[in-house]
């Protein structure tokens, strides 16, 4: 592949490779694992060979490419996750998967909280809406300390990983359920940029929670009318069980204050309103700090997964 002649505006050889190994990962992609009869792939491909434009840019193409490789190996790590059938990736398997990062990389230490550990800590909106599931509900705390002598506060990230989203009581529509098993790409996701995090072993500290429970009706499934008490000791009233989301991510960022962490950002598929705004290629940034917010933003257009920030006025915001 030739970059000698490839101009683009505002980008560099760093940018113009590392895009290239990824999308050429972005393009390869394939899952496939669970076919009886795997397709035969008819020319693979074998070696890609980047040119660039003076012997001066070798080194900046050599780290361009280990980037766009760490990046490609995240992303590919969501996507696995993500297409993942609901009746393997259980919370469970997040947590299998959240071991065996900490097992591939010496900067990453992983826990496992169960619905023992969680009861106990008082999460009881989390424990709620995978109370009607006989799979348990685990949370997987990802520490990866890229800079374990620095003082710095650490990011949090935190994805909400229901893997998989009937509805509950307040049951979803039979048309598209099916899809419902990607209501855990925020974990995927956060999984994902830990792992290339790890991969790149970039010197800072992060946090990743991958907030794993899946939300089926049952006899023990929590009810429109229910009143539950969040971790923080905030009551919240249940009008339908198929707006789960929040009532998981509320316990998971009030459990990731222990951290005092410089910033959180958690990642979720939490509502169809927002595809309706945005459609399918765009994700919503809300955020009540503004510089994050530009960065988010400002990082979605030099990968080119972008983002549109969302607006979180002020008298929208109950009191």
């Amino acid at each position: 592949m030739f970059l000698t002649e490839l101009h683009v505006k505002g980008r560099d050889t760093y940018w113009k490779v590392r895009q290239a190994v990824e999308a050429t990962h972005e393009g390869l992609y394939t899952f496939d694992q669970f076919k009886s009869n795997k397709p035969e792939t008819r020319r693979p491909l074998r070696k890609l060979v980047f040119n660039v434009p003076t012997r001066r840019e070798l080194s900046i193409g050599e780290r361009a490419i280990k980037h766009g490789l760490a990046v490609a190996a995240g992303v590919n790590a969501s996507k696995d996750l993500g297409n993942m059938p609901p009746n393997v990736a259980n919370p469970a398997y997040l947590a299998s998967q959240a071991r065996r990062l900490a097992d591939d990389y010496d900067t990453v230490t992983t826990k496992i909280i169960g619905e023992q550990e969680m009861e106990k800590l008082g999460m009881t909106s989390y424990l709620a809406v995978g109370r009607g599931s006989h799979n348990e509900s685990m949370m997987s705390i990802i520490d990866y300390k890229g800079n374990p002598d620095s003082d710095a506060k650490p990011i949090v990230l935190i994805g909400k990983g229901l893997t998989f989203d009937s509805g509950g009581i307040s049951l979803k529509p039979g048309e598209g359920m099916d899809e419902m098993k990607y209501d855990m790409c925020g974990a995927a996701s956060v999984f994902g940029a830990m792992k290339a995090l790890a991969q790149l072993n970039l010197p800072i500290n992060v946090v990743g929670v991958l907030a794993g429970c899946e939300n089926m009706p049952g006899s023990n499934a929590y009810r429109p009318g229910d009143i539950l008490t969040t971790m923080s000791g905030q009551t919240v009233e249940v009008l339908n069980t198929d707006a789960e989301g929040r009532l998981v991510l509320c316990d998971a960022l009030t459990y990731v204050e222990r951290f005092e962490p410089e910033s959180v950002v958690d990642v979720a598929t939490l509502t169809g309103a927002c595809v309706i705004a945005l459609g399918h290629h765009i994700s919503g940034v809300l955020s009540n700090h503004n510089p994050l917010a530009h960065e988010l933003v400002n990082a979605s257009e030099q990968s080119g997964d972008r983002a549109w920030r969302l607006p979180m006025l002020m008298s929208i915001k109950s009191s």
